[in-house]
């Protein structure tokens, strides 16, 4: 391999866009193409004009011959495009979710390990030091725990869009779920059991229920709830709750949130993308009790307003990337964390369509 990882880049949508400003900007990376089906309709990047554009993944491809593959189109292209890639001797970036169902899931990660090819999944919040801590702080509670997570987005201006067309590829507590039970994994180290889920189509325009609320039950008798909602019709009120409680406390995300904000603006503070995992601190909340009662110790804050902002995260994927390709990474743990959350959204939504509680093998 040559001495700069040769990528193409397929979708050029808020992530494929965040992604490709990493890349131009990575010194270990060259691109070497841009795809999206509507490449020639597309305003592309001042940073990113003059590159190879493509409307065609196959063609591309072929004519590219990259090292790496770039995934960051809708979810139901993800397993095939992620398999062509891989086929044609390609290490694979792609945003989550790994496919729509378990068994293209299992299918990319066999034939990754199969071809020996590095597989990095989408999973912001990994790389994100305020996360890393939570989870980190969220160990020191005790068994089991108690996990409540939610993301809804209000959606107007150009959320309006792109929020309808995600919805037609898979149901927000899918599409976003991925990243939060995921967090719940990490949370309790434990084999997720029983999952439950509801929903409620309040949007005429989408063709899937925009409203879900899952349940998970682990084995160490820890729980978690999820909620994502999207839609014109969504509360601005507490559509941020990232929480976790244990025997010994609890650990919250204190979010940041746009002051005097104006209502008409083109992207409500839910939908805007930089606070999805923008927080002001993190609160430690210690549970013990004297003999008076009293708490023990105050709760502890932990400052995080230096955090990193959303391109700046999409960077630190990449780096990871590139570390991974060039240093032989085994990314085992990633790739089976990734088809075990998305099992568990998916387990999430069958419960919502056959309205009942679905065990987990």
């Amino acid at each position: 391999m040559a001495d700069k990882v040769k990528v193409l880049v397929v979708g050029l949508g808020n992530m494929g866009a965040s992604h490709a400003s990493a890349y131009h900007r990575n010194p270990g990376f060259e691109i070497v193409g841009l795809t999206s089906r509507t490449i020639k309709s597309k305003k592309i990047p001042e940073e990113l004009k003059g590159y190879p554009l493509f409307e065609d993944y196959e063609k591309a491809l072929r004519v590219t011959k990259p090292d790496a593959v770039s995934i960051n189109t809708w979810p139901n292209t993800h397993a095939d495009y992620a398999m062509k890639a891989i086929n044609a001797g390609a290490h694979v970036f792609m945003e989550k979710p790994l496919a729509t169902n378990i068994a293209d899931a299992e299918a990319v990660v066999k034939l990754a390990r199969e071809k020996n090819k590095k597989l990095v999944l989408g999973y912001i919040l990994r790389v994100h030091p305020s996360w890393v801590k939570f989870i980190e702080l969220g160990k020191t509670l005790g068994k089991p725990l108690v996990m409540r997570l939610n993301l809804n987005q209000q959606s107007n201006g150009p959320a309006w869009s792109w929020h309808k067309n995600l919805i037609d590829s898979l149901i927000p507590i899918v599409d976003c779920g991925v990243h939060y039970v995921d967090v719940m994994c990490q949370l309790t180290d434990a084999k997720p059991v029983r999952v439950h889920g509801i929903g409620a189509k309040l949007w005429a325009e989408a063709d899937k229920p925009n409203y879900g609320h899952l349940h998970v039950t682990f084995d160490d008798g820890s729980v978690g709830w999820y909620e994502a909602g999207w839609g014109p019709m969504m509360s601005e009120e507490a559509f941020f709750v990232k929480d976790v409680v244990g025997p010994k406390g609890a650990v919250s995300i204190v979010p940041g949130h746009s002051e005097g904000k104006d209502q008409l603006a083109d992207i409500s503070d839910s939908a805007d993308i930089d606070r999805h995992t923008k927080t002001d601190a993190i609160r430690y909340h210690h549970a013990e009790v004297g003999p008076d009662k009293n708490f023990v110790k105050k709760d502890e804050m932990f400052n995080m307003t230096d955090e990193p902002g959303h391109q700046e995260l999409c960077d630190r994927e990449q780096a990871f990337f590139l570390k991974a390709i060039q240093e032989d990474l085994d990314l085992t743990e990633s790739m089976d964390a990734a088809v075990n959350s998305l099992r568990i959204v998916l387990a999430a939504e069958q419960s919502i369509n056959e309205k009942r509680v679905v065990e987990l093998a």
